[in-house]
This record gives C-alpha cells, sequence and structure tokens, in this order.
C-alpha cells in the first residue's frame, strides 16, 4: 500500500466519461472530514457493473448526478483516520466498508455518517474474519442480492432460478436463498459450471433451449426467480408457470414483474452479510485483484461479465 503525502494524495478519475480508457490515476489535496463525517483511509475497492454503466456517457451519468471531473468505484473498505465533529458512531482506526457513490477508487474518501451509498456515503463497521478485500466487495452486490431476496421470500420447499448465478450478485444470491432452505439452479455459462455447484446451485446453461433444460433439472417445477443479468430468466420463469409476483430483475424491465434495487435493501441486510461472512457461512469469492495502477485492465476484465465472483482493486 502505497501512503500518500501530507497534503496530496491518489484518485482515479475521468477527464472525459467513457470506458476504461478515459480512466486515469490523478494526484488530488487529501480531503478533509467535516462535521458528521469521516475519512477513511482505502485499502481496497470493489468492482460492480453499475461503475462502469453509470459513467459511460455524460448523459448516463447525469442521470445519476454525476459530473466531470467524476471519480470511479463505489465499494470500498479501509480505517477511519479522520473523524468529523460530532461523530460519537466511529474513532480513528475502527475498520469500516461500504460504499460512497463514484469514488470509492482513491486513497482516501469521506463519508457522511448519516449518508446513503447515492448521498454522502456510507460506512459500517468490518466484523473481525473479514479481510478488507472481501468487505471491499459486499456493499453492492449484497445488498442488490438481499432486495432481490425479500422480493421472492425464498425458503424451505422452493425451487429458485437464479439468472446470471455466477457473477458478482448471483454469489451471494445463491448462497443467501441456500441459507434460507432452498433449491437453487443457477444459469450460467458451460465454463461456470463448477464455480455454480460449489456455492451449491445446480448449474444449468443459458441461451437457446433454457426452459426444457430448466424442467429436466426440476421436473417438479419452479416456485421462484431471480434474473441478475436482464430478462431472459425472468421469461423463461414465466414460461415455466412461476407467477409474477415471485419473479424479479435487476437489470431489466418487465411489465408486471418487480424489480429489486440494492438502495431499497431492509436496514441492516448488510450487517447481517457482513456477519454471515465472518462466520463463515457465505462465501465471497474474489476473482482477481489488481494494483490501482493497473485499474484500466481490471475494468476491462469486469466488463467483460464472464468473471466468477468480483474484481478487487488494491490501494
Amino acid at each position: 500500500m502505497k501512503e500518500p503525502s501530507a497534503t496530496t494524495s491518489r484518485a482515479v478519475q475521468f477527464a472525459s466519461f467513457g470506458g476504461p480508457e478515459a480512466l486515469s490515476i490523478r494526484e488530488v489535496p487529501v480531503p478533509q472530514a467535516g462535521p458528521g463525517q469521516i475519512r477513511v483511509r482505502v485499502t481496497a475497492a470493489g468492482l460492480n457493473p453499475m461503475d462502469w454503466f453509470m459513467t459511460s456517457d455524460a448523459e448516463t451519468a447525469a442521470r445519476f448526478g454525476l459530473s466531470l471531473p467524476c471519480g470511479f468505484g463505489t465499494d470500498y473498505a479501509g480505517a477511519v483516520d479522520q473523524v468529523g465533529d460530532g461523530v460519537r458512531e466511529f474513532a480513528v482506526g475502527d475498520r469500516v466498508f461500504g460504499g460512497v457513490l463514484s469514488r470509492a477508487v482513491a486513497d482516501y474518501v469521506v463519508v457522511d455518517v448519516a449518508g446513503t451509498i447515492a448521498v454522502g456515503g456510507e460506512a459500517h463497521r468490518t466484523p473481525d474474519g473479514v479481510d478488507d478485500r472481501t468487505a471491499s466487495a459486499l456493499a453492492i452486490a449484497g445488498c442488490t442480492a438481499a432486495a432481490a431476496l425479500a422480493v421472492v421470500n425464498p425458503g424451505p420447499g422452493d425451487t429458485v432460478l437464479v439468472g446470471g448465478a455466477g457473477g458478482g450478485v448471483g454469489v451471494f444470491a445463491v448462497q443467501l436463498a441456500r441459507l434460507a432452505g432452498a433449491r437453487v439452479i443457477g444459469t450460467g455459462s458451460a465454463t461456470s459450471a463448477d464455480a455454480l455447484r460449489a456455492l451449491g446451485a445446480e448449474p444449468v446453461v443459458y441461451g437457446d433451449g433454457l426452459v426444457e433444460r430448466i424442467r429436466a433439472l426440476a421436473p417438479a417445477g419452479v416456485t421462484a426467480a431471480i434474473d441478475l443479468h436482464g430478462t431472459e430468466t425472468a421469461l423463461a420463469a414465466r414460461e415455466l408457470g412461476v407467477p409474477d409476483e415471485r419473479i424479479t430483475t435487476i437489470a431489466g424491465q418487465i411489465d408486471g414483474i418487480t424489480p429489486a434495487n440494492g438502495a431499497n435493501a431492509a436496514p441492516g441486510a448488510i450487517e447481517e452479510i457482513a456477519g454471515l461472512a465472518a462466520a463463515g457461512r457465505l462465501r465471497v469469492p474474489i476473482a482477481a485483484t489488481f494494483p490501482v495502477e493497473r485499474i484500466r485492465a481490471a475494468v476491462e476484465l469486469q466488463a467483460e461479465r464472464h468473471v466468477h465472483g468480483k474484481v478487487v482493486i488494491d490501494l
């Protein structure tokens, strides 16, 4: 970990919105925590598809309230190194993780203690037994998976179809559904089968013939479905007789089906997920780690959507 100077630090930023080629590491003034804020020395930042989707062009960025110069990344983990006036919840040295919209890949982030990921950022205590790389992969994917499960409410006796089961959100959704007592069938590529089995899912290859393959695997039927990629899985679930109220999507819109959004996760959901990870009951597969100097290569890998697990930037 490279230590910043007393006055400047590194931050990955866009000079203009676009793909990985538009990202660069810049020297910026060290931010200061104001009243009600903490400053976190970031050690790891987990990447998510939303990071590069939000910043792909100026019009999309504006929809998320982003303007230039703009940072990159949302999930972070590290330690509190400065506490603003009025803050009682955290002290210098506390290990924390959370989300700060499009500014996580930086030596420092300033977080509003009473904020949200979208506004001001949020911070949670990192449990003992969870390393920073793992903690940096929790916030967005964990909250999104928790919100999706809340829509379909799986339990014992359910057979849940999870589309995109090997992706960043999928690895959480599969395991949380299994912990709820459900059988899980997960869609993925042929090469992802072993990774899905390791998570507790029964793999099925997506694409043409998906409905027939699911019927062969689950002749008694599917009772709920979570589509984490687009709409293929949700539409297949409908064809298999799953009622709309037990289907959800996160990346596609279908009339009559309730989408899930991590911002709507129940209070305490992310702490519960972190606790499961600390207890060894939930695995957080880290597919690859990159030093911040290789941020472009990391984003290119993550954007291919074929990694099984999370991509993490080390700072």
